[in-house]
């Protein structure tokens, strides 16, 4: 017979173990898919969004740094909310949308994985065996993700140090095979430069918001009071110079022009013309480890915040017959939404809904925290006050140029957020009348 699961699993995972799952879902999808889009919308300054993105993560950070040193919790964003507004519409909801930006990064990964593995027998993005490999990779997600939490730290950790130095190391061979040559972006414009570059932002922020994984593990961590702090800042630090040499790494080898055309797999691509095939092999074997690692951290943290949330009676959650911990529910609710979502949506518009929902979430809760309780966790209000305004000017400009471009994506992104808190508002409303 076998033991019980336990649902919580306290401070097991080291500050190397936490950096590790954090670079591990930072790390992924959004470089591989998104550079792409990126430099369509930022043109020759797109390695500069990657700087803006990480300075807008960096800010965004401290708040729930502060946060995470005063109240760690498995439940992370859920329990932060919980602290901030209390238990009602607005935790409840903003936790949801949080859950629901990685369960669509999770998306994201999924088809880039197939996008990126397709490469190698040089079959296009529009494929429908991309789809299929994306749900493959999310079923063997969910099948780690019932095992335990020490092959889950093991094994993110030891990939996430692969790919780290194995995509550094492509990075350099391709800007020393063109000596260092930027002239391919140098002269190259967008339509609407400004506002251009200020939505890119919102996009490029997809590749660090997974510092907020380490979060929701926070009771997990050793030493969580000083530990989580270290983790996000080693995470975001080591990323941002790993993404600007990418960026350069790819501007040396294609145009502008070109890594719009081939946005969906601009590093396989750029590997072509200047490392040849062994280049293109060795980058999406790297592609292939990074979104598998990335898949399996956010699947964990995700699920530990949802069964959180369920345990508040936050959300719904029926049993629908299953046996086993609500964790191990909520990863087959995780599966369902992320296979659907896989299926039926392109790259840019999960990239797209994803970005608006997480920074929606952040603002909603950076403001919480500098109106309700900035003084309790001895956070300073110039740095929160930042956080709010990097926040909006980045998710005004994108949704600016997306109401002129693809005006249908934030409309589902408005329905679907309305849904999320009428109905919040109601399941709320009936269950707490009953308690």
């Amino acid at each position: 017979m076998m033991m019980k699961q336990k649902e919580n699993v306290e401070n097991k995972i080291s500050l190397w173990g936490a950096v590790g799952m954090g670079t591990g879902v930072m790390f992924g999808a959004a470089i591989f898919a998104v550079i792409g889009q990126v430099a369509e919308l930022a043109g020759a300054l797109f390695p500069l969004s990657y700087i803006g993105g990480a300075i807008i993560a960096a800010f965004s950070a401290y708040a729930y740094v502060k946060m995470a040193n005063a109240y760690p919790s498995a439940g992370g964003i859920g329990m932060f909310f919980m602290k901030v507004y209390g238990k009602g519409t607005i935790t409840a909801s903003s936790s949801l949308l949080m859950a629901f930006s990685m369960v669509i990064a999770q998306s994201l990964v999924a088809r880039t994985f197939g996008t990126y593995t397709l490469q190698l027998f040089n079959i296009g993005p529009e494929s429908m065996l991309v789809p299929v490999l994306g749900v493959g990779l999310l079923i063997f997600t969910f099948l780690v993700n019932i095992s335990n939490n020490d092959f889950i730290q093991t094994f993110t950790s030891i990939v996430s140090l692969i790919k780290i130095i194995g995509i550094a190391l492509f990075s350099f061979a391709a800007l020393m095979a063109t000596s260092f040559s930027l002239e391919g972006v140098s002269g190259a414009v967008p339509d609407q430069p400004v506002l251009g570059f200020i939505a890119s932002l919102a996009l490029s922020l997809l590749s660090f918001k997974g510092f907020t994984t380490i979060t929701n593990s926070g009771s997990e961590i050793v030493s969580p009071h000083k530990n989580i702090g270290k983790a996000i800042t080693i995470s975001i630090a080591i990323l941002s110079l790993l993404y600007l040499l990418i960026t350069l790494a790819v501007s040396s080898s294609l145009s502008i022009p070109e890594i719009v055309a081939a946005r969906d797999y601009a590093l396989a691509e750029a590997a072509r013309p200047t490392l040849g095939i062994y280049g293109l092999w060795f980058t999406v074997g790297i592609a292939i480890l990074a979104t598998v690692t990335v898949c399996i951290g956010s699947v964990f943290a995700v699920s530990r915040m949802t069964a959180m949330l369920s345990k508040m009676k936050l959300i719904p959650h029926s049993h629908f017959g299953m046996e086993g911990t609500i964790q191990r529910h909520m990863l087959v609710y995780l599966l369902v939404i992320g296979v659907t979502l896989t299926i039926f949506f392109d790259l840019s518009r999960i990239a797209s809904l994803g970005a608006i929902f997480y920074l929606v979430m952040d603002i909603i809760f950076q403001w919480g925290v500098l109106r309700r309780i900035r003084k309790d966790i001895k956070a300073k209000k110039s740095f929160i006050i930042a956080a709010i305004v990097l926040d909006v000017i980045a998710l005004c400009g994108f949704l600016w140029l997306k109401v002129t471009t693809d005006i249908l994506i934030v409309l589902l992104a408005l329905v679907s957020i309305s849904i999320i808190f009428i109905g919040e508002h109601y399941f709320l409303k009936y269950n707490l009348s009953e308690e």
